[in-house]
């Protein structure tokens, strides 16, 4: 009778790690290590093969992504003072991207009942969140221009992320799709415009760059945003310096965080390791 594999222990301490690094990845993105958090929870907005479900599965570019994503939406003045005038976003900012994480992962993967609930409770937030900048200028949550720009942020900054990280190769068609597929949310939301493919996207980035501003006050949340990811482990030092590259040029210099084109170089080729990493961890374990 054969004896056991040789294998059988390196199968287990390579699932015990594996789960190890998806639970803290989990962690830290939404607060609780249940996997509903990030994996696909049942049918409804998007069916399974969306491209919208591919891209925001992958963890590490929806990391870096969301970082990028927050630098780009401070930019706008109304958006920031939303933020912090109707947040403890100044010191409780991991809370917030972690219920952002868990809005995105329900309305891309849980039922349509779950994320029309999720919906609905974000436009009850946004309803409360109005007031009047320093300027004088006012502002709602509920502005359609407003959260398109929100939208807009996110979305590019996530599809640039995975297209980096993820499929350099992405055909055009599939990048449209998932433009299209991310306008859903965002209408519900009450956004508009909302571009449907890339090209509406970039046109749109165009135009909302007039309105974009640099103050003491985006200065310091782009501090908030990148000091304690920074400062948090050395692979979440990385994701932010990756996050700093993914933006586009103009950004970054508005935010007087000129990139620097050969300490890129290695920055992208480590953050290409680590999304290797945190895939794997993220299969499913081997029976």
């Amino acid at each position: 009778m054969p004896g056991p594999s040789p294998l059988l222990p390196w199968n287990g301490a390579r699932d015990a790690l594996r789960a190890r690094i998806a639970g803290q990845v989990r962690s830290v993105i939404s607060g609780q290590s249940e996997k509903r958090a990030l994996a696909p929870a049942g049918p409804g907005f998007y069916p399974p093969g969306s491209v919208i479900r591919a891209v925001h599965a992958d963890v590490t570019s929806m990391m870096t992504g969301g970082i990028t994503a927050l630098l780009l939406q401070m930019l706008h003045p109304l958006a920031l003072a939303g933020v912090l005038g109707h947040s403890n976003f100044r010191s409780d900012m991991q809370g917030r991207l972690q219920r952002t994480a868990r809005f995105i992962a329900v309305t891309t993967y849980g039922s349509r009942e779950a994320a029309e609930a999720a919906i609905a409770r974000v436009d009850s937030i946004h309803a409360r969140v109005l007031g009047v900048t320093a300027e004088g200028a006012p502002y709602s949550a509920r502005d359609p221009q407003l959260l398109a720009w929100v939208h807009l942020a996110e979305s590019w900054s996530f599809l640039s992320a995975y297209r980096r990280y993820v499929r350099p190769g992405m055909p055009k068609a599939d990048r449209d799709a998932y433009y299209a597929q991310s306008a859903l949310v965002a209408r519900k939301l009450g956004a508009s415009p909302v571009p449907e493919t890339e090209a509406e996207a970039e046109e749109l980035m165009r135009r909302y760059r007039p309105d974009l501003r640099v103050s003491g006050e985006t200065n310091e949340v782009a501090r908030l945003v990148l000091a304690p990811v920074r400062d948090h482990h050395p692979a979440a030092r990385l994701m932010a310096e990756a996050a700093i590259d993914l933006l586009p040029q103009w950004a970054a210099e508005m935010l007087g965080l000129r990139r620097r084109t050969l300490s890129a170089l290695p920055v992208r080729a480590a953050t290409f390791a680590g999304a290797a990493t945190l895939r794997w961890a993220f299969r499913q374990p081997s029976k």
